[in-house]
């Protein structure tokens, strides 16, 4: 039998990061909870570093994974146009996917103040001292809606083969997506409601503190986008890691917008009364 190839795809070999991934999750859902509910932790109440483990192990599974993607297309060549494609689908798909996920959060805070919760009389509810949408918050918006317009930028050079630049703009954006998470923590440390105190914390917070993650992984991904363009390896024609990063920042730029217009301004005024 002929061991030609008789397919355009590409054929991975076996990887362990799919396997650390799912437990690098774990380990960072475990570490969530015990923070949440301030469980001790070999005696001792470690507040927030019970999340390090399990942030270690994403970022190390997200290292030695992009490494592999990397070297696949840049060394071994692999990606041919049909591989590109199912790349730029995947990215799609997670995408949408990621859409679902925060969908769940808006219904929950729709869900409540809209009235519809059985146990809402006001929204926000009674001792919840709502953060001014017009401090942090706006700042942070115009921030993201800088950053996207410094993403675009990087992509615009991409395309015309300037990668010199389009490093220069793309780490930018990646400094700006970290001003935002220094804001949000900031934010955080002098809001006046904590995680456990109602129904308007828990989903602000979850709300919210998913998207600061999701920026966290963005300017992650933007990082590793800069470096790969200083090192020359986009081409005007190929550069489907710096379009999934471009991609994802943008959706990330359009949840936040949600976030700004219905959680923190118009749904987060002080205080209707539902029933």
């Amino acid at each position: 039998m002929s061991s030609a190839v008789k397919h355009p795809f590409h054929m991975i070999n076996p990887s362990p990061w799919p396997a650390l991934g799912g437990f690098s999750a774990l380990v960072l859902a475990i570490g969530a909870i015990l923070t949440f509910h301030k469980t001790p932790v070999f005696g001792m109440n470690m507040g927030l570093w019970k999340l390090a483990p399990g942030f270690v192990l994403v970022l190390v599974t997200m290292f030695y994974w992009w490494r592999d993607v990397i070297h696949e297309s840049v060394v071994e060549h692999a990606h041919t146009p049909e591989t590109s494609h199912g790349l730029r689908m995947g990215m799609v798909l997670f995408i949408a996917s990621e859409v679902m996920f925060f969908f769940a959060f808006f219904w929950a805070f729709f869900h409540h103040a809209l009235g519809f919760g059985p146990s809402t009389h006001q929204w926000p509810p009674a001792g919840i001292a709502v953060l001014d949408a017009w401090e942090i918050p706006f700042y942070n918006t115009v921030i993201l809606l800088t950053s996207g317009i410094t993403v675009t930028r990087a992509h615009l050079f991409i395309e015309q083969g300037n990668n010199k630049l389009a490093a220069r703009w793309t780490f930018i954006t990646a400094a700006l997506g970290a001003i935002f998470l220094g804001m949000q923590i900031f934010e955080y440390v002098h809001a006046g409601f904590h995680l456990t105190d109602g129904i308007y914390p828990s989903v602000f917070y979850f709300a919210t503190g998913f998207h600061g993650f999701h920026v966290f992984v963005g300017t992650t991904f933007l990082f590793v986008c800069g470096f790969r363009a200083a090192k020359d390896q986009f081409k005007p024609n190929k550069h489907i890691g710096f379009q999934a990063a471009a991609w994802y920042w943008h959706f990330v730029d359009v949840v936040w917008l949600f976030l700004f217009v219905w959680v923190y301004w118009l749904l987060g005024l002080p205080v209707r009364h539902l029933s």
